[in-house]
């Protein structure tokens, strides 16, 4: 079943949703320490967020970029996303998940997409009930955002083949952690119930 978004000409938010998918820190160069091996673990997965987005999208479900500003204070999300587009590495997964005009984005300047963000704001305007994510890295960025999410009351769902570390092990470890403490489901994005998420 397809469901039209409400229209909106003035860049407020609409969208009522149950669920809300976030794409963390997708949009990057990975020239870090370790960004070469994050890359390769990257590229693969980012073909998964594309299929969960579409999937998404199909449903009205709104989709949020919540990106890393790199200390990047004067920036905004545009031009973190032409650096990416113009970066060696960062252009390949930038291109493929290049975010459309109706998704929402949102720059944090630590680990987790709540931290001195309007993240927590935009998700109570949607009425979001139940958090999706997916991204880079399960250890780190997804992990802080998930307890966070958690801490607030959102379900937490974190689809194991839409997320990755640098490390296989660290992101088996995260995922069972946040299984295990915060209660999130953690099965790969095609088994997810979404007739229960709208």
């Amino acid at each position: 079943m397809v469901t039209k978004r409400k229209e909106d000409l003035y860049g407020s938010a609409p969208d009522k949703s149950k669920t809300a998918l976030l794409i963390i820190d997708m949009i990057q160069d990975f020239s870090f320490q370790d960004g070469e091996q994050l890359f390769k673990q990257a590229l693969p997965i980012s073909e998964n967020i594309n299929k969960l987005k579409a999937t998404a999208e199909a449903r009205a479900i709104p989709i949020i970029y919540v990106n890393d500003n790199f200390d990047k204070w004067k920036s905004n999300f545009h031009i973190l996303l032409n650096h990416a587009l113009e970066s060696e590495k960062g252009n390949l997964i930038a291109h493929s998940l290049k975010p459309d005009e109706k998704d929402y984005f949102v720059l944090k300047p630590k680990h987790s997409g709540f931290f001195s963000s309007s993240l927590d704001i935009l998700l109570q305007y949607l009425e979001v009930e139940n958090l999706i994510l997916s991204g880079l890295t399960t250890d780190i960025c997804i992990l802080f955002t998930a307890n966070d999410g958690y801490m607030r009351d959102f379900n937490i769902i974190v689809p194991s083949n839409c997320c990755t570390a640098v490390y296989k092990n660290d992101h088996e470890n995260a995922l069972m952690l946040m299984q295990r403490v915060l209660k999130a489901e953690t099965k790969p994005w095609e088994e997810l119930d979404f007739d229960e998420l709208i």
